[in-house]
């Protein structure tokens, strides 16, 4: 279980969202993590992506390209 999203995996997650193409600017990741975790566009047009709590951080984030892909019709 995950109390809190380190700077290691925030690292992790931008590398994934920059081999994307998505800008660092409109990305925005809670230290906070939840359940479920979750990939989402907010009212001002950024992306959020809130880690989740519950899985291994390296399984939640094996799936997170497809749940971005999903969100962003890429």
């Amino acid at each position: 279980m995950i109390s809190m999203v380190t700077f290691p995996q925030i690292n992790r997650i931008l590398e994934l969202t920059d081999r994307l193409g998505l800008s660092r600017e409109w990305v925005e990741i809670p230290l906070s993590p939840a359940s479920p975790g979750l990939v989402h566009k907010l009212p001002n047009g950024k992306l959020e992506i809130v880690v989740d709590e519950h899985l291994p951080f390296d399984q939640w984030l094996a799936s997170l390209e497809a749940e971005i892909r999903k969100v962003t019709g890429q």
